[in-house]
């Protein structure tokens, strides 16, 4: 047996098969590393001693199987010759696995992902706990990486071209049984001493196995990319892929080429082709920006960075307040989180209607097999409708989701906080009133704070916490666990007006109208926006948001700052905005926006834009996305330099979780450590110069230039 320092257990039993488990020395999950690498070399070299060997099964000791490559190791994709040699070097070792000419059996106790995945492949026969709490599959492009470890051809080769797309270039996950359905796994077992018991049998029943790719004749599934029909899918994939991707996203196309070429060539010389992918692609700064923002900042803010280090809270029953498409939304997340529910509204008839689209929410679930009908009976269960404020009692958490009105919410305070017990936290959902003021008509400031979903609560993963000044560690400790909790990504925030993401965001669909009151046309507009990587353009946004909204959130704000005495705001915007209330288009919700919005048809920009804002001159689309981008950088910059943010961490994954900020750039902030601090700086003054102070760079920007920083970490 192995030293209990290795990373694979080596271990021979009575029926001549030798057990591989993974179990990695002082962490949680097994990871591909220079340890596991050394663990796999020792254990093939010992196999190949092996004379009366019957097979092999390969397992964990951990709950999960396998994940992917260390990421922790900061310094895994720096140099592309060194990927290059890494990836071949695992390769190799996977290939000799699977040409031992003995039985290879994965027993998948547990998740296997990336690499975990990949090892996997490299065995003949692959079974797989039944555990819809077991996922399989590769995420590497949602990190900006490819399968480096043999993934794209191994997959291709067994369930074919098409089929294995959704798997490699969405980084699609699936459960056993559907891993199973899909080809990707061969069998399932109720528990680990019917997995193992699986396995010994197959090892015994297939003496002499090969890969499916390494027997004559093999050919396919589906077809090569040589072969008419799949010919016909790849005349357009392409032509898709770039609808979706902007040519912002290296991975997807390198994978599609991976798989596409590779199915033409022998496997060895495809396995080259795919590890020459994995380093182009890993040593790029798109995967750099990705990783950065979705593993080790993402890690970071999950794991309470920014929590108090107080004792654990536990939330039983929330309250909450509205019924409408944010009460509704927030009461569905809770509840299926287990929580139980007390949603309020001002009748008992208002309140049951937010429970129904509940159900329409929760039957979407069920009809996807995400859900199932006991489990959607069970959440409704949970919820208890209501126009009495009284059945608040008992909640320990009450979050108001009405209208953004001040007075509105200082009543639904004053009522709610009068029937909660003495330790129970109120929070507010607003997107921009300060939580401090908002506070100033609680009995309690120290136990109010600001718990700020993003619509459609069910799909957007973020919710930000706003702190407010009397807010105490308690009450942000309490409402820290409660976003983990409904499995939601907690940013936290200082107040400001717009606190950190309605802040920022706003300066895009600003600037979008900025543009527009220029004379740029509203179709370019847009598509500056999409190309620059934002989920929806700038004029669509709005619409969304409602004009009419951003009108009132305006006069609400310049009302607040003439009252405090403070200068009132200018920007291009306005005019845009006046114009189109004064032509009664107020968004979406009414039919008619900067879009219409036909009942038989798509929307489609209104004609009448161009006379309303006439053209004058054309920009440069690069222009326009630097444009829409550096104006959401400097916001963010300026929010840090206020103490609003107060980790780099937040401003990005806030900004990506939040309103889309382009992903492949990694946030906000890293935004300009992937431009250059120096260099950014230098094109904000050339911007500032032409279309005004809001491209100004802040003076912390200048002083880390001074101080010769290379960014922010």
């Amino acid at each position: 047996m192995m030293p209990e320092t290795e990373a694979i257990r080596y271990e021979k039993d009575e029926q001549q098969i030798v057990t591989l488990t993974l179990d990695m020395p002082g962490r949680h999950a097994n990871v591909i590393n220079q340890a596991f690498g050394a663990a796999l070399a020792a254990a093939l070299a010992r196999l190949q001693t092996e004379t009366d060997l019957a097979g092999v099964i390969i397992t964990s000791a951990k709950k999960t199987f396998m994940a992917g490559a260390d990421l922790e190791d900061v310094d895994l994709f720096n140099d592309a010759a060194q990927v290059f040699q890494g990836s071949e070097a695992l390769k190799a070792g996977f290939r000799q696995l699977e040409t031992l000419g003995k039985p290879v059996v994965a027993a998948l106790n547990g998740t296997a992902l990336g690499g975990g995945f990949e090892l996997a492949l490299a065995c003949h026969h692959r079974i797989a706990l039944d555990d819809p709490g077991i996922k399989i599959g590769f995420p590497e492009v949602t990190l900006g990486l490819l399968p480096g470890g043999g993934g794209v051809v191994r997959l291709t080769r067994l369930i074919g071209l098409q089929n294995a797309f959704p798997f490699l270039m969405e980084g699609k996950q699936v459960k056993p049984q559907e891993a199973k359905a899909a080809g990707l796994i061969d069998d399932l077992a109720a528990d680990r001493e019917a997995l193992l018991a699986k396995a010994r049998a197959w090892i015994a029943a297939h003496p002499k196995p090969q890969q499916p790719w390494d027997q004559p004749g093999y050919k396919m599934p589906g077809g090569n990319a040589q072969s008419p029909k799949v010919v016909q899918m790849l005349a357009i994939a392409p032509a898709m892929l770039r609808k979706q991707t902007y040519g912002n996203y290296p991975a997807p196309e390198a994978i599609m080429r991976t798989a596409v070429l590779g199915s033409t060539l022998d496997f060895d010389t495809a396995s080259r082709l795919e590890s020459r992918a994995f380093a182009a692609v890993a040593t790029s700064k798109v995967a750099r920006n990705m990783i950065t923002a979705f593993w080790f900042q993402l890690n970071e803010i999950n794991k309470g960075a920014r929590r108090p280090a107080l004792p654990p809270t536990e939330t039983r029953k929330v309250g909450v307040l509205g019924a409408g498409m944010m009460g509704h939304g927030i009461a569905y997340v809770t509840a299926w989180a287990g929580l139980d529910v007390v949603l309020k509204d001002v009748s008992q008839e208002k309140a049951e209607e937010g429970k129904q689209k509940i159900a329409v929410l929760a039957q979407k679930r069920v009809s996807r097999g995400q859900m199932t009908a006991d489990q959607k009976q069970a959440l409704l269960d949970r919820i208890l409708t209501t126009g009495s404020a009284a059945d608040l009692q008992g909640c320990d958490l009450v979050i108001e989701a009405v209208f953004e009105d001040r007075d509105l919410k200082a009543r639904v305070t004053a009522e709610a906080e009068a029937q909660m017990a003495g330790t129970a936290v109120f929070a507010s959902n607003t997107s921009t009133l300060p939580i401090t003021g908002l506070a100033e008509r609680s009995a309690r400031p120290e136990q109010f704070i600001g718990l700020h979903f993003f619509s459609p609560v069910e799909r957007m993963k973020l919710v930000e916490i706003i702190v407010g000044e009397k807010t105490s560690d308690e009450t942000l400790a309490r409402a820290f666990d409660y976003v983990l909790k409904i499995r939601k990504t907690p940013i936290v925030v200082n107040d400001s007006r717009g606190f950190y993401t309605s802040r920022v965001f706003g300066t895009y669909v600003n600037e979008g109208m900025a543009l527009l009151a220029a004379g740029q046309h509203p179709r370019a507009i847009e598509a500056a926006g999409l190309q620059a990587g934002m989920p929806v353009g700038p004029l669509a946004v709005s619409d969304e948001v409602s004009l009419s909204l951003m009108q009132h959130v305006r006069q609400q704000t310049m009302a607040d700052l003439a009252t405090a005495g403070q200068p009132l705001p200018d920007h291009p915007a306005f005019k845009v905005l006046d114009t189109m209330l004064a032509q009664s288009r107020f968004g979406k919700a009414h039919g008619a926006g900067f879009y219409e919005y036909p009942t038989d048809g798509q929307k489609y920009l209104w004609p009448g834009l161009p006379q309303l804002f006439p053209p004058n001159g054309r920009l440069s689309l690069a222009e326009m996305i630097e444009r829409l981008l550096f104006v959401q950088v400097l916001e963010t910059v300026r929010c840090y330099e206020e103490g609003v943010l107060r980790s780099v961490a937040d401003a990005n994954i806030g900004s990506i979780f939040g309103w889309g900020f382009a992903p492949f750039k990694g946030g906000t902030l890293q935004y300009i450590n992937d431009y250059g601090l120096a260099q950014f700086v230098d094109r904000s003054r050339e911007l500032a110069a032409r279309y005004g102070n809001r491209f100004t760079p802040p003076g912390l920007l200048l002083e880390m230039v001074e101080a010769k920083s290379t960014g922010f970490y």
